[in-house]
């Protein structure tokens, strides 16, 4: 009887330890549970407010980077942790559009960007961002690493064979070592080595630049790709321009009632109304200049053709004005004063002047 009873109170106890074992579990599970709501409510809360989702690759990107943007960027970006199971629950709860899409992105460790410019802004924004960081030995140079010649403050010592075998020139004045010159101790695609982060820690030298790697955006049920959000900022303006250009021409053509449009149309019609009334040969006040300037203009062009059909003409057809012009200017350097020179060109132009208009009209 004894065992009996032992046997069930034992088997009681049991229960009640398997059942106090469950509780914490089933409370740890709610309570995860409850925190993964937060966060998608949040999330909901974000992408109702901003208008785009930038996703960020993650993958062995240090804090300090995200601290910068944080830090410098605040009041454009929005920068934010969040699984991406999470952010793609809270998009599907929205019914967001083309969340399958964003989906192929999601992979791996991302971070989420939010913000209220359109993409191609913000991606603008990302790659001009870049910060400073150590660097680790295995890794390769990005850009050239130059040393000028500067204080170090460290004492000599030790460190000074390690600045020999890197071949960096070297000087010890007041009792610290100096950089003697400019030096050149990496260059890109150049494996660091431990001595190499040795002497950028002893010297303060961060010579790894962090960039945000942008992924994909999301705008306004537009899902776009990293590679389709650079743009060719000079060619893009220009090709802007150029459509401006043809733009107006096509409205000035059409005449479109619009302020700076007819001002324009005004002067081509005028100046067209000109040039036609200087091929007829209508004199007035505005028309005067321009069909004297005609009338010469055609009587050089014959005078012209005619002197090469009779070889003896060219000894007395006049120059044209160009022609004249440039030669006064010579002759007006090697022996003539200045206002010589130009009394001169009046009176051979007005001398062609009266021969032109003689060729024209008899």
């Amino acid at each position: 009887m004894m065992k009996v009873k032992f046997r069930k109170q034992l088997e009681v106890l049991t229960k009640v330890h398997k059942l106090s074992k469950e509780k914490p579990g089933e409370e740890q599970v709610r309570s995860s549970i409850d925190k993964k709501r937060i966060i998608i409510e949040e999330t909901k809360k974000l992408l109702k407010e901003y208008r785009t989702v930038v996703i960020l690759d993650n993958a062995n990107t240090p804090s300090k980077l995200y601290r910068y943007i944080r830090q410098r960027y605040s009041d454009i970006f929005y920068i934010k942790m969040i699984k991406n199971t999470l952010l793609l629950k809270a998009m599907e709860e929205l019914g967001i559009s083309n969340t399958d899409e964003i989906a192929k992105y999601l992979k791996g460790s991302c971070m989420v960007i939010f913000t209220n410019v359109n993409s191609f802004e913000a991606k603008l924004v990302l790659d001009k961002i870049s910060v400073p960081y150590r660097i680790k030995p295995g890794e390769k140079i990005e850009h050239e690493i130059v040393i000028p010649p500067i204080r170090t403050e460290l004492k000599p010592g030790p460190v000074m064979s390690l600045f020999g075998r890197l071949k960096i020139p070297i000087q010890v004045r007041d009792g610290v070592i100096w950089i003697a010159r400019e030096s050149t101790i990496a260059r890109p695609g150049d494996v660091v080595t431990p001595e190499l982060v040795s002497v950028f820690e002893k010297l303060g030298i961060e010579p790894k630049l962090l960039k945000p790697n942008v992924k994909v955006a999301y705008e306004e049920g537009l899902v776009i790709p990293a590679d389709k959000l650079a743009i060719d900022i000079e060619g893009t303006r220009t090709q802007l321009l150029d459509g401006l250009k043809t733009a107006l021409s096509f409205a000035v053509e059409l005449v479109v009632p619009e302020p700076n449009v007819v001002k324009v149309a005004i002067s081509r019609a005028y100046l067209r109304a000109c040039n036609l009334a200087a091929e007829l040969g209508v004199v007035t006040k505005e028309t005067a200049s321009l069909v004297v300037t005609s009338a010469l203009r055609r009587a050089y062009a014959l005078a012209s053709v005619l002197a090469q059909k009779v070889p003896e003409l060219a000894s007395i057809v006049p120059q044209a004005p160009q022609q004249l012009a440039v030669t006064e200017e010579k002759k007006a350097e090697e022996e003539k004063p200045k206002e010589e020179k130009e009394e001169e060109k009046e009176t051979v132009s007005e001398e062609q002047l009266a021969e032109g208009l003689t060729a024209l009209f008899g």
